[in-house]
This record gives C-alpha cells, structure tokens and sequence, in this order.
C-alpha cells in the first residue's frame, strides 16, 4: 500500500492576498505546513498540489525549496486535481489538508494512517471536534476516482458533501479525545487578517523550527485568554444551502448508479 500526504494550495485568495506566503516566526505558512506533513510517519510521498496558472508558480518553489514533489492541474476542481496527482504518484491512500492549516493535527493524520494500514476496507476516514483548520482526513484512491466520475459539481474547493456519504462509501470517523477539544476557539485556519494575527501570536510563542504540538498551543492560548477573541468573530465559509439541497437530492436520485460506477472502479 502506498499512502501520501497531499496538500492542497492556491494563491487566488482575496480576503487575505496571499496568505501562505506571510511570514510566521521566520518562515512562511507554506512552508510550516510542509515541514508538518514531512512528520507524519509511514507516508511514502509529500506532494503540493496546485494550479497550473502562473499566479500560483511561487508555491511550487516552495516545494522544491523544501524537497517535496508537486502536481500543477485543474484551478478550481480541486478533487480532479487531487485526483490525478494520486495516479501520478500511484497512491493508493492520501492523508489530505489545505495549506490554509499550518497547525493541523501530526498526532491524529498518523493515527488515521494507522487505521487504514490495519482497515484497507476504509474509503473515508475523517476527524472532527476539534477546531476548523486541526481536523484531517484520508481517502482511498479509488474512492476519490469514484466521486470524480460521477460528481457534476465542477467547483469543489468545498467538497465534503461529495464524500460524506455513509450510503456509498465505507466512512469511518476517528474519535477525538477530550483534551483535544478547547473551549472559546472554533477556528484556527487562515482565511482573514484576524486569523492571521492569531497565527502570528502562536508561532511567535515557540521556536521557529520547532514543529508545534497543538495541545501546547492549546496550552498557550489558555494561558492568554485574550488572544481567543482575535478571530471567534469570523464566519467558516461553507457551499450555500442550495448547494447543499442540491447534492443530496443528486444522491437520492442516482444512488444506485453511483453503486455501479463504484463497483466498476472497485474491480478494476
């Protein structure tokens, strides 16, 4: 079984323009987050996926800097994109974040690694509880190659809806434990200037090379109260209610199709 760690990235931000390249305690966000996927153990590859338009060619030098490969595909289908840098890389799992999340979890990405090496049955394995931006995820390949073929949603930055699906897929959702949980803070990912200066705050409270472990942050954070009112403010941005209606009615209508397909792709 081969797994990898894929991180999904682009510069196309306008809320906060361009984000993972800030500084944060003397390297940029990108790069924090390379240097925490390259801990996870028993991952074969470490892969920056982005966009083939030239605005988005400062991050694939940030991965050649920091010695990890890179796919450049689809700018706004990011599941196609994850998908063909999977067959690229000939990858049968992926452990899977947005580089909006410089301080995602290394203790649970490689206890779902240890999941599916013990559980290959696994399609979608995920965490949740924690805040936005710390949670994780793995998905088989060939469940990914299933949601590509039938998905006709075209935009799928947001595309959990189109996976979280206990109808079709084997999920699985890994148990968070209390300690992992902080109370007075929902997000700790990077969309605004607020999240920013947040960020800018914790990493400045630590060694600049040192890989953070969150239950410390979540200790820093405690210890500066203050410091949870920065960003609690902020809305997570979501698909619309529409969008939302919209799937799940594809799904009731065309379950037994998706079956097929899956089993097609499952065989082969």
């Amino acid at each position: 079984m081969k797994i990898g760690f894929l991180i999904t990235a682009r510069l196309k931000s306008s809320r906060l323009k361009l984000k993972l390249l800030k500084p944060l305690n003397n390297k940029t966000v990108i790069e924090h987050v390379i240097k925490r996927a390259k801990t996870i153990q028993k991952c074969d590859e470490v892969v920056l996926c982005t966009s083939q338009l030239s605005q988005d060619s400062p991050l694939v030098k940030k991965a050649l800097k920091n010695d990890i490969s890179y796919y450049t595909g689809s700018e706004e289908d990011v599941l196609q994109r994850l998908l063909k840098a999977t067959e690229l890389f000939k990858l049968d799992y992926f452990i899977g974040i947005t580089a909006d999340n410089p301080l995602f979890s290394t203790y649970h990405a490689n206890l779902l690694v240890d999941l599916i090496l013990s559980n290959p049955d696994v399609d979608f394995a995920y965490t949740s509880g924690m805040p936005i931006g710390l949670n994780v995820y793995v998905i088989k390949a060939k469940a990914l190659k299933t949601v590509c073929a039938y998905k006709e949603e075209k935009d799928t930055e947001i595309w959990g809806y189109l996976i979280n699906r206990p109808e079709i897929f084997n999920i699985t959702e890994l148990p968070v434990n209390e300690q992992y949980i902080i109370k007075g803070i929902d997000r700790l990912t990077l969309d605004y200037q607020e999240d920013y200066e947040l960020f800018k705050r914790i990493f400045g409270a630590f060694d600049k090379d040192e890989v953070i472990d969150i239950l410390d942050a979540y200790e820093f954070l405690d210890a500066n109260k203050e410091l949870k009112e920065l960003n609690n403010h902020k809305e997570q941005l979501d698909i619309s209610k529409e969008a939302k209606i919209r799937i799940s009615k594809f799904f009731e209508m065309n379950k037994e199709r998706i079956l097929a397909i899956k089993e097609e792709i499952y065989k082969a």
